[in-house]
């Protein structure tokens, strides 16, 4: 589940944030607040969309009936968010392990992996995001775990569900899914007070052959990103394997929505940028992020416009999105994705 930050020039930090609130303030050294959109919204560079003919030819994506939260035992333990619909705060300790956090750190990400794989078999025409939705709480509530989204800053549901044109925060409700669509299903659990994080974007009935490619060089973009890490290794080096590679296919990179540390805590520092930057800071051997670029159909539709629910985050021109995540462990020679099944 990404952070979101305001456009900035990315050459230096941030000097606003969003409180979420409609309101800004003075950043903290790299402290980032977290992402609701409240009157933050898309950044105002000139620029002039090409709507392509696939883009005509689909209807723009429509909200559904949202139903309610669904209930979790009693039993289950709840991150420390739970219950509260204010946006927690960035954590500003870096997620760091050793030899017995990271056992409850990689069985938190196993879950994740496969409440995934399974959520992504159930991709079909007329299955709707609900009804995925009540798939994935079961699975993870069925393990013993929490779905980390339900509750979080106030979000209704338990997985995330992004179609088309929605670049992420996607709230599952009764539409159904149509013939040639794609999906993002961005997972979360928290258990034994670790939280595993990863989302995939899956293929629904016969997709056309440019949304296919903008899925497949999403994904490349972020196993490139990931094979640029390893202990102190500058950050920025993610946000310029991932742009290269984007950008010679001729999507764009969206700049808004970040990566993040993530363990003990949903959203923690690092921030992790996806496209070219100068931000400071250097990976170290034991620390768990994610990495999870959102990739568009054109350099010129990375703009992106919020549903008044506060969550669902629209490209502005209605061009299509696709967003790719894993949860990563730096070590000495590399990373290791733990989210794998």
């Amino acid at each position: 589940m990404a952070v979101r930050v305001p456009s900035m020039e990315l050459n230096r930090s941030p000097p606003l944030l969003s409180s979420g609130k409609g309101k800004t303030f003075l950043q903290k050294p790299l402290i980032v607040q977290a992402k609701r959109s409240g009157g933050l919204e898309a950044n105002t560079r000139s620029r002039v969309p090409q709507v392509s003919e696939q883009l005509k030819k689909r209807a723009p994506l429509v909200r559904g009936t949202v139903s309610p939260a669904l209930p979790v035992p009693r039993h289950i333990p709840r991150p420390p968010y739970v219950g509260s619909k204010k946006m927690p705060e960035i954590a500003s300790e870096m997620q760091m392990h050793d030899k017995e956090t990271i056992v409850h750190m990689r069985a938190a990400c196993e879950l994740a992996a496969r409440v995934l794989e399974n959520a992504g078999k159930l991709v079909k025409p007329s299955v709707t995001t609900d009804e995925i939705d009540k798939a994935v709480h079961k699975m993870i509530i069925d393990a013993g775990a929490y779905p980390s989204p339900l509750g979080y800053g106030g979000f209704p549901k338990s997985v995330c569900t992004s179609v088309n044109e929605c670049m992420c925060h996607g709230i599952p409700d009764s539409r159904e899914l149509q013939d040639g669509d794609i999906i993002n299903i961005d997972v979360t659990v928290y258990l034994n007070g670790f939280h595993g994080d990863t989302s995939k974007t899956f293929l629904c009935g016969e997709v056309d052959e440019a949304s296919k490619r903008l899925v497949k060089v999403a994904e490349e973009c972020m196993l490139r990103g990931i094979a640029a890490c390893k202990h102190g290794v500058s950050f920025k080096k993610i946000g310029r394997r991932i742009s290269d590679h984007a950008e010679r296919h001729g999507f764009g990179v969206v700049e808004q929505f970040v990566g993040h540390g993530v363990g003990r805590a949903f959203h923690a520092q690092p921030i992790i940028y996806h496209q070219r930057n100068n931000m400071p800071g250097q990976m170290v051997e034991g620390q768990t992020f994610t990495i999870e670029p959102i990739l568009t159909m054109g350099k010129d539709s990375i703009e992106c416009d919020m549903w008044d629910d506060g969550w669902t985050a629209l490209t502005t021109d209605g061009s299509m999105a696709t967003q790719f995540e894993h949860t990563i462990l730096i070590t000495k020679t590399g990373a290791e994705i733990l989210t794998k099944c």
